[in-house]
């Protein structure tokens, strides 16, 4: 399978082409540059992989939550991709593809999400990682002292930017729990690209006009069946 992946949810802007099992990826931390930078990083791993856009089988692309701008930019060029060679698209959670990127020692099974929504508030979810990662939670956006956390015992991985925010205020809403931390702080194209083409294959792609951002203020998550 080949299949372009976008993700620009936060400050760091990534694109990534899945065939046959390998990754070819772009990454740079560009804040308010995503839109000059994410066309030339296509171009650019379309071309060292030699695929063009109508070999592909699909575009995944990091549908958030995260920074309104960037969300829009991911699914705009997806949707403009999508449409122009007629292929399908899958929406991957940035959250998803955050927990996804972490490397995890094997007596920890799940990973906890929490990256900086602005104005006080944070966007957060839980997943088991084995080794997907699937949801525990709806994923949330709230005050960092409103964090709901799964009831599952053993160790946790804490990974994203608002642990160094909000550190003083989540440790003491994750009082009594085994935590290791990641220093992974951003969804990668690489992520979308690896959950992107599982959900592809299991026929969960939708038209382009289905790429829709989910930012979270405006709507409530629901726990998907599969972690898109």
């Amino acid at each position: 399978m080949k299949l372009l992946a976008i993700e620009t949810s936060t400050d760091a802007c990534s694109c990534a082409l899945w065939f046959h099992g390998e990754v070819l990826e772009r990454f740079e931390l560009s804040p308010r540059k995503h839109g000059e930078l994410i066309l030339s990083m296509v171009d650019s791993v379309l071309a060292e992989g030699e695929v063009s856009l109508s070999d592909l089988d699909g575009i995944a692309f990091g549908r958030g939550p995260g920074a309104f701008t960037g969300l829009r930019i991911a699914a705009g060029v997806t949707q403009g991709l999508a449409f122009a060679h007629d292929l399908p698209v899958v929406p991957v959670s940035s959250l998803a593809a955050l927990a996804q990127g972490v490397l995890i020692p094997k007596e920890v099974k799940n990973v906890f999400t929490i990256q900086d929504a602005r104005m006080g508030e944070i966007y957060c979810g839980a997943f088991s990682c084995d080794p997907f990662a699937e949801p525990l939670l709806q994923e949330q956006v709230c005050k960092p002292d409103q964090v709901i956390i799964p009831k599952q015992d053993g160790h946790w991985m804490v990974v994203g930017t608002a642990w160094k925010i909000y550190s003083q205020i989540l440790e003491k809403v994750f009082s009594g729990r085994d935590l290791l931390f990641s220093e992974n702080q951003y969804p990668r194209a690489k992520e979308v690209a690896y959950l992107g083409e599982k959900l592809l294959f299991s026929g969960f792609g939708v038209s382009p006009e289905q790429a829709i951002p989910v930012y979270l203020r405006d709507e409530v998550a629901q726990v998907p069946k599969k972690p898109i």
